[in-house]
């Protein structure tokens, strides 16, 4: 089968691998569709491998008909579903353990259901199991036009939240603000701690951190949670621990990928419960910038590597069927 693999040379190349074998407990999926993620552009360039067990591939999401799946799975070979991955989704076939399949949304394309496993997840993940998110809260979340942000401005609307958020254009603006976001701040142009005080924050996703996280804890509500899942801006920031200490703010580390199948599994049937439906009735819309084959990965990394994007970028396999 086909799959893109990354060389010597931190490229990525399309080669000819052997499909996989079923294995207890898996479901093997033919996929139509793959999401781009920025944990991909980590593994290639050697600093995020895939966890143990999982193809050292990058990929992260999928979305395409089964292929096999045991006499005992609820999924049967042409189901349309779409799955959560350690790794290896840029392929003809994935082999998946079925905690991480899910049914498509009903009427969802193979191209937004590709969309949606890590955005959503990584969405139902912070804003509630860990942060507890409510009603009248208000969000602060960093990034509002990527995949991610605009996945978690649209939960945190429906879970009845203001939403603040970062962006670094107008284009990009434009789209946080249709996605539901209430307040949006140019980062470039306006100054982000600055302008979060006057939204005092009850809960943050964080996927920049870096040197101004210090700054913006200022503006947390007191019992406010900072959720950091990613350090796009920087490692390393300077924290005044009488804020940290008087707010009493929880201030915690949270990735999705490192957790087990089972961790994952009840996450993803939470997304089955609460948000299908919303994806069905058109209330949640998983929003796609750009579509590539398979062939042009590299340009689809490049979108993301510029930092262009407003939206998901998605993979397509025609080649490959």
């Amino acid at each position: 089968m086909k799959a893109v693999l990354i060389s010597p040379e931190k490229k990525l190349v399309l080669s000819d691998i052997p499909a996989p074998e079923s294995r207890a407990g898996h479901i093997i999926i033919d996929v139509h569709a793959a999401g781009v993620n920025r944990a991909d552009l980590l593994q290639v360039d050697g600093l995020y491998p895939s966890p143990p067990g999982w193809p050292d591939r990058p990929g992260l999401e999928c979305a395409g008909t089964v292929c096999a799946a045991p006499g005992s799975s609820r999924f049967r070979p042409g189901d349309k579903v779409c799955a959560l991955l350690g790794g290896g989704g840029y392929a003809a076939q994935v082999s998946v353990p079925e905690e991480l399949v899910m049914p498509m949304p009903e009427n969802a394309s193979f191209v937004e259901g590709a969309a949606l496993p890590e955005v959503f997840a990584t969405a139902m993940l912070n804003l509630v199991k860990i942060g507890g998110l409510s009603s009248g809260n208000t969000l602060f979340m960093q990034a509002g036009a990527s995949g991610l942000g605009l996945a978690v401005i649209q939960l945190a609307k429906l879970l009845g939240a203001k939403v603040v958020t970062t962006v670094s254009s107008e284009e990009k603006a434009q789209a946080a603000r249709a996605a539901g976001a209430d307040v949006v701040i140019n980062r470039k142009t306006m100054n982000v701690p600055e302008e979060l005080k006057k939204h005092p924050i009850d809960v943050a996703v964080d996927c920049a951190a870096g040197e101004i996280l210090g700054d913006c804890l200022e503006a947390m509500n007191r019992g406010g949670k900072w959720i950091v899942i990613a350090t796009l801006g920087g490692t390393e920031s300077r924290v005044s621990l009488r804020t940290f200490m008087a707010k009493h703010i929880s201030l915690i580390g949270s990735t999705l990928r490192s957790r087990t199948d089972e961790e994952k599994g009840e996450i993803l049937r939470m997304l089955e419960e609460k948000i299908w439906p919303e994806i069905t009735k058109g209330a949640i819309k998983p929003v796609i910038d750009r579509v590539f084959p398979i062939d042009e990965v590299e340009k689809a990394h490049k979108v993301l590597r510029d930092q262009s994007n407003a939206g998901k970028v998605i993979l397509t396999f025609p080649v490959c069927r």
